[in-house]
């Protein structure tokens, strides 16, 4: 059964490790994550993009398809199924199609909207008992304001997503890494309010765990997840494995990428401390 994310939240802030976001695509990114996590008994949230979410033809074949791996696979640890990066009404349609988590990302409209599309929401899921996350301060390398911060924390949102240098997908080589100090600045004004890292792909070890014993709870990988499922497929295709008897049955040239992502997911909820915390 799906859950929302507050529980696990709670709990990562209080043991101070991280729950790791893992966006699914297909059949083979969710099975491959949620076999991961009940592995290692590590929770877990399962990220849908709306453009996935399209692709995946709809919120609702999502919500069926995780809901029947559930059932199907023996899933015993949390799982959240998780809207990412979603607009007000994406955020509407996952609540109606049976998402356990949204969010909304408001960082692009001016605070004051930012502030009264959350609290709508706020309202709605607080009565389904939905996690919601909220955001401030795009993550393209900028960084929020915490004051701003502080006015979407204070509405009663699960968790809060703050631009502190982050980027999505890989970080070119001059990036200056994440600003500690606007971290901390936030934390100072947010109190325990979870906090999310965005673009977990490509940041270094050491800044992934100060970014943790500052109070972030929640980390988002996605890019990471792609390169390590092309690079396995390319490598059996350039093999010529896909001629060789039946090597080019989908279950069998899907299945070295399928493989790369259990990997992948394996060393972040390492590195994220979340393993055995289910």
């Amino acid at each position: 059964m799906l859950v929302s994310t507050k529980e696990m939240m709670a709990k990562a802030v209080e043991g101070h490790y991280a729950v790791g976001q893992f966006n699914i695509n297909n059949l083979e990114w969710t099975k491959a994550i949620l076999l991961t996590a009940e592995e290692l008994k590590s929770p877990v949230i399962l990220g849908v993009s709306e453009g996935a979410g399209k692709y995946m033809c709809g919120y609702k074949t999502v919500v069926g398809m995780v809901n029947g791996m559930l059932e199907e696979l023996n899933i015993t640890v949390p799982v959240a199924l998780h809207l990412d990066h979603g607009s007000f009404e994406g955020a509407k349609a996952c609540i109606n199609a049976g998402f356990s988590s949204i969010m909304f990302d408001g960082s692009h409209y001016p605070i004051e909207e930012n502030i009264a599309k959350t609290t709508a929401l706020v309202n709605t899921c607080d009565v389904l008992g939905i996690s919601l996350e909220a955001e401030v301060g795009s993550i393209g390398g900028e960084c929020a304001d915490p004051d701003e911060c502080k006015m979407i924390a204070d509405l009663g949102v699960t968790m809060l997503a703050a631009g502190i240098g982050n980027i999505h997908g890989k970080y070119p080589e001059n990036w200056a890494g994440l600003s500690f100090e606007t971290l901390a600045a936030v934390k100072e004004k947010v109190g325990d309010m979870p906090l999310v890292l965005h673009g977990g792909t490509g940041i270094p070890a050491d800044m992934i765990k100060k970014a943790i014993s500052l109070g972030v709870a929640k980390i988002n990988v996605n890019t990471e997840c792609q390169l390590a499922f092309a690079a396995a497929t390319r490598e059996y295709v350039e093999a010529g494995k896909d001629l060789q008897g039946k090597g080019f049955d989908p279950r069998k040239l899907l299945a070295p990428g399928f493989e790369a992502i259990k990997a992948t997911v394996k060393e972040k909820m390492e590195l994220f401390g979340s393993v055995g915390k289910a």
